[in-house]
């Protein structure tokens, strides 16, 4: 059974991060809130915890998962990014977008989309997200908590604790997950391409 952690929204709790992260240290796949829904999500290189996610989510070798940081600065060990790209995450980040990059040598081949070599990029903003990240002290593996057959990411933390009870070894729930999609835009060519409008203004991009 997954085990559930219910944090202050403002300032979660560290004992119960502190919980979290033994989990994901271990091995763990958990659920956790971010300001666009709930996310799945494990350490960098769990192998296991990504295919987990598969399963659950029934997606294909093609699904872009997503490296979730919690500061700009960190993005550079794991994508490649010109000038005009690092302008135009950084201005748009921490935020509602979801950025497809090219990845370095650093990020597991199981994360990349096998033909491409490129994976999604997220910054957060949203309190808990990024208090459990400085806890971890890496990126999370992450992908949108959205079931087979549904169109928006689940937001109740104790509902997925009843969803997924034997699929995933925690919910971290801090009662203030967002109820849109992250806006993603491909930077890996020469212009910007939307790849799915949501929360974040997509002008900047067109």
């Amino acid at each position: 059974m997954a085990q559930y952690f219910d944090v202050h929204p403002v300032n979660p709790q560290p004992r119960a991060l502190s919980q979290v992260v033994r989990i994901l240290e271990t091995g763990g796949l958990i659920a956790y809130p971010t300001d666009l829904g709930f996310a799945f999500g494990c350490l960098l290189g769990n192998g296991e915890g990504l295919a987990r996610i598969r399963k659950i989510r029934q997606l294909s070798d093609k699904h872009h998962f997503t490296l979730v940081v919690d500061e700009f600065a960190k993005l550079g060990q794991f994508v490649e990014m010109d000038n005009w790209v690092f302008r135009a995450v950084k201005a748009a980040t921490p935020g509602p977008y979801t950025f497809i990059l090219k990845a370095t040598r650093e990020v597991p081949k199981v994360m990349l989309h096998p033909k491409k070599r490129t994976v999604g990029v997220r910054i957060p903003d949203h309190r808990t997200t990024l208090a459990l990240l400085e806890a971890v002290g890496a990126p999370l593996m992450s992908s949108t908590l959205l079931l087979p057959g549904v169109d928006d990411p689940l937001t109740d933390g104790w509902a997925i604790k009843e969803e997924l009870d034997q699929q995933i070894d925690a919910v971290l729930d801090s009662g203030d997950a967002g109820t849109q999609l992250t806006t993603v835009v491909d930077l890996t060519g020469d212009e910007p391409v939307i790849e799915r409008v949501g929360a974040g203004d997509p002008s900047p991009f067109e």
